[in-house]
């Protein structure tokens, strides 16, 4: 066996994995994939699963071809693709939305321009940025205290930030709709950012491809998140001459695998086909007619739930009930109840196309349960946090990430420039980005952040040497 020992069950380096991977069920899983562990997979997408395991395992043979080659089934299934959301062209992903965002805005900016990016972008992004060389120009949002959460943009918003943009800007960046379901007027935004002469990148992981004819230029979506894909498959569309084709295959040759799984290409665009068919529309909605029950049922019983565009995502303000979104998460976890995203003031359930049946009557006497168990007088209203309606990092952002850092305690990082993105995940949305300078008031939100967020932000913050 020369250095390599034949292992026992008890020591398979793959058997704790493998074993997670087939455990059962939690009663209520109500968190992504949208799939709901199999049930809501695709009808042709299910039908290619129970082959043979391994039997749709293909590379990049003539017959399939690959994102970006010109022949193949991959190239007519993104044509279809595209002409389905009335895109340009479409091109599919393996690397998850995350990856397809890097590609879109690294296809947008030259080196060195400056970007206008919303607060609560996804992380990925200012991974774009540093690989890209790119000043980031990060703009505030409208905050809701009661539940913590960022609000979306209305034009008079967007206004003030274009007006206050330090110039020239290369591209708008906007989310929409947000991890939570929370929709902006799209159309009247891409408008506005259109009559400024700036390309318009929508990260439209939740959605389902509306930002397409409200005229983005490059919207991405995630098939795992609002359709019944796998996870990791993604789409990028592109529409109008904004952005040259050519750019876009560029940046894909860097950022995706020359190996992509034909599989998961396969389930991005089985979702999205029957995300928009005539049976996968009425399934949709079936499931918001029940989710709209379902919500009916627990303000009949006296929660809150944030006012949202998705009746997919219910979003439970916990606050009010005298508990956070984290400690809720961590009862109901126990209990068999598994949500999608816990934060200090919000509880977000993902219901997807299937959503469980009963799901009503068991969820709310969860609620119930755990309403009577942690419930109390209201939290204090969140405090928003002190940044300016637009700011960009005092150090480039690659610099700051590649210094020379120490870590400091939070309590003393004021006046020291950030040298590390500081974010709970999920969702990924960074409470601070490297670069920045930590001012007092920054420093005290940060520190009321980690009480907010236990066990997931450092008691420390890396910092630049000597800043």
């Amino acid at each position: 066996m020369g250095r390599f020992q034949a292992a026992d069950r008890g020591s398979d380096p793959a058997q704790p994995l493998l074993a997670a991977l087939q455990a059962p069920a939690p009663s209520l899983a109500l968190h992504l994939p949208a799939h709901a562990r199999g049930r809501g997979l695709p009808p042709d997408l299910r039908r290619l699963l129970r082959r043979r395991p391994g039997s749709w395992d293909l590379p990049e043979l003539p017959a399939i071809g690959g994102p970006l080659l010109p022949d193949g089934a991959v190239a007519e299934t993104q044509r279809r693709c595209a002409a389905l959301l009335g895109a340009d062209r479409c091109w599919l992903g393996v690397n998850g939305a995350s990856g397809l965002l890097q590609v879109a805005l690294l296809a947008l900016c030259p080196p060195g321009s400056r970007v206008l990016l919303p607060r609560n972008l996804h992380r990925s992004l200012l991974h774009a940025c540093v690989l890209g060389r790119l000043q980031p120009v990060l703009y505030s949002l409208p905050f809701d205290p009661l539940s913590g959460l960022w609000l979306p943009a209305d034009p008079a918003h967007l206004r003030r930030v274009l007006a206050a943009a330090p110039g020239p800007v290369a591209a708008l960046v906007l989310v929409d709709p947000t991890y939570q379901g929370l929709a902006a007027d799209l159309a009247a935004l891409v408008e506005i950012a259109h009559g400024a002469g700036l390309p318009v990148l929508v990260d439209q992981a939740h959605g389902d491809g509306a930002a397409v004819a409200a005229g983005a230029d490059l919207v991405v979506l995630s098939s795992q998140k609002a359709a019944g894909g796998l996870a990791q498959g993604a789409v990028l569309l592109a529409r109008g001459g904004r952005c040259p084709p050519a750019a876009i295959e560029r940046s894909l040759l860097w950022l995706q695998t020359s190996s992509p799984s034909a599989l998961l290409l396969a389930s991005a665009a089985a979702a999205l086909a029957h995300r928009h068919s005539a049976e996968g529309q009425r399934l949709w909605r079936r499931a918001e007619r029940r989710a709209l029950g379902l919500r009916r049922t627990l303000e009949g019983h006296g929660f809150r739930l944030v006012a949202n565009q998705d009746p997919l995502r219910l979003v439970l303000a916990t606050a009010p009930e005298g508990f956070s979104g984290l400690d809720a998460d961590a009862w109901l976890m126990a209990r068999g109840v598994l949500a999608e995203l816990p934060e200090p003031g919000a509880l977000t359930f993902c219901l997807g196309p299937r959503p469980p049946w009963g799901l009503a009557g068991r969820l709310s006497r969860r609620l119930l349960a755990l309403r009577r168990d942690l419930g109390g007088a209201p939290l204090a209203p969140f405090l928003a946090p002190p940044l300016p309606l637009v700011a960009q990092p005092e150090l480039e952002l690659g610099d700051a990430w590649r210094a020379a850092t120490t870590a400091v305690p939070l309590a003393a990082a004021t006046g020291r420039i950030a040298a590390e993105a500081l974010c709970p995940y999920p969702p990924g949305i960074p409470l601070l980005v490297p670069g920045e300078r930590i001012d007092a008031a920054r420093s005290d939100w940060l520190l009321r952040q980690r009480q907010l967020w236990p066990g997931q932000i450092a008691d420390t913050v890396r910092v630049v040497v000597d800043s």
